[in-house]
């Protein structure tokens, strides 16, 4: 199992920032990884809600279902599986003066086989955990309003 976690700061209020991260769809905006990522079905944004997203990784490209698991007012899991790996993506946010301050913890969690990697996959992943402190907070101060 892999767990990055970075922490990061944006000029914007926490509800428009977890009103934003919620909607997974925003991912190709972020996340240094995802290619695509297109919400399943419709209604209201809320548990439940289900994403299909295509991230490339080490010149590979992986499709995984994503699921919005808790959207509270200062906390948002989504959980994405495929078959040969599950990744949870946990944020928490909190007001500090006019900013937001969101703590990000992926934790990528290999199946079968796929689990021999992990020790060779950690400085790849921690690599993203970097580039999502400089992408995250220019997505959500760009478009979060």
């Amino acid at each position: 199992m892999v767990h990055v976690e970075r922490q990061v700061t944006v000029r914007r209020p926490l509800a428009e920032a977890v009103r934003y991260l919620a909607d997974f769809s925003h991912a190709v905006d972020w996340d240094p990884g995802t290619q695509e990522c297109e919400r399943i079905g419709s209604g209201p944004l809320a548990e439940g809600a289900q994403w299909h997203n295509v991230s490339e990784f080490r010149g590979r490209r992986t499709e995984l279902r994503y699921r919005l698991v808790t959207l509270t007012d200062d906390h948002v899991v989504l959980v994405g599986t495929n078959r040969t790996v599950t990744s949870r993506d946990d944020l928490s946010f909190r007001t500090e003066g006019e900013s937001t301050v969101i703590t990000y913890r992926a934790t990528i969690r290999f199946n079968g086989l796929a689990r021999l990697a992990d020790p060779f996959l950690r400085r790849e992943f921690e690599r993203l955990g970097d580039e999502i402190t400089v992408s995250m907070p220019a997505a959500i101060d760009g478009n979060a309003a």
